[in-house]
């Protein structure tokens, strides 16, 4: 289970970066990842097209992924090129995290491990 913070901007030059760090994760034994959307200010085809990429790559692994906290303006664009339908969407990242397994972050310490790592590293 890892929670990524993405970076503000979702464009070309951050994707990339983003993409190196990601991999590791979506390329695992059944990744489940919550890519949480709350520090995006702006996002644009480059950003979907990451999206897109990082989902198929977890579903060959037979895993998920899920998106969290996503701004209004983020949101629009997901609807607009209906990517939105593609992933469960959720309000918040703990909802998102409670839904892979039922528990949420706070209770990762009774037993579960919960990786929360930002776009630099972990948190």
């Amino acid at each position: 289970m890892a929670v990524k913070q993405l970076p503000l901007q979702l464009k070309s030059l951050q994707v990339r970066d983003f993409l190196r760090d990601v991999t590791p994760i979506i390329t695992g034994d059944r990744p489940c990842i919550v890519f949480d959307f709350s520090q995006v200010t702006e996002i644009d085809s480059a950003g979907v097209d990451m999206l897109l990429h990082c989902m198929e790559q977890a579903m060959k692994q037979n895993g998920d992924l899920k998106l969290a906290a996503i701004p209004p303006a983020s949101a629009v664009i997901l609807e607009l090129t209906r990517v939105d339908r593609l992933f469960e969407i959720f309000a918040t990242v703990s909802e998102a995290v409670d839904s892979f397994y039922g528990f949420s972050v706070p209770d990762a310490a009774a037993g579960v491990a919960v990786a929360r790592v930002s776009a630099n590293g972990p948190l």
